[in-house]
């Protein structure tokens, strides 16, 4: 990733508030061979005894889960909106078009864990994209026992201790005043992806022109 002090976001809770808000993370390793295998899944980050824990589920058996049964060093790599920049908005247009984008990577160590932990990490997944109502009938505990019974067969939780997180939210920070409102501007008139980001770049506009008073809500 781009290791650019421009490109960091200096509010560490921005960081784990895009964790929550982009669960459905890319996870990658290699297996003994060192071939290389992914999947995704939903993950969560909690805090436990001082370390940054993440928790989720997969299917048993497969390629990635014998991978990382083999090799337990795993990348995590959580993305978020993004979008194509043109360099025609820029003050100076005669430089290059780039891409901006927000994304985390949190290297650790993975262990795979009992049915117990299963249950727990199910319940919290349900319950997390149910909005939270203990009524829907896909909420764990609302389950039929047979199907329980089946999944406990399927899947495997798993937790990964992070050991380094990094990330990269390249929001045009390098560029001047005029051509970042321009961004702003003409960003603001495309899809979703790119309303998205021009509101994550007007949140930052204080940080990166102290003074103008125009920063968004944090």
């Amino acid at each position: 990733m781009y290791d650019l002090p421009y490109y960091k976001e200096i509010h560490p809770h921005v960081i784990r508030e895009f964790i929550d808000q982009y669960p459905f993370a890319f996870i990658t390793g290699c297996d003994a061979a060192n071939m290389p295998f992914a999947t995704q899944a939903p993950v969560f980050i909690e805090e436990q005894d001082g370390k940054k824990i993440l928790r989720g589920h997969m299917m048993k058996g497969m390629d990635h889960h014998k991978a990382f049964l083999q090799n337990e060093n795993v990348l995590v790599v959580f993305t978020g909106r993004h979008t194509y920049v043109s360099a025609t908005w820029y003050s100076n247009p005669h430089l290059p078009s780039t891409w901006n984008y927000m994304s985390v990577h949190a290297r650790g160590i993975i262990r795979f864990l009992d049915d117990e932990a299963l249950i727990s990490v199910l319940r919290k997944t349900t319950l997390h994209f149910e909005n939270y109502n203990p009524e829907s009938t896909t909420f764990y505990d609302n389950l039929p026992t047979p199907l329980v019974d089946m999944l406990r067969k399927q899947i495997v939780a798993f937790e990964i201790e992070v050991t380094d997180i990094n990330h990269v939210f390249k929001l045009s920070q390098d560029r001047d005043e005029q051509s970042y409102h321009n961004i702003i501007a003409r960003l603001s008139e495309q899809g979703e992806d790119g309303r998205v980001i021009a509101e994550e770049m007007r949140k930052r506009i204080e940080d990166r022109f102290p003074g103008l008073g125009l920063s968004g809500d944090r």
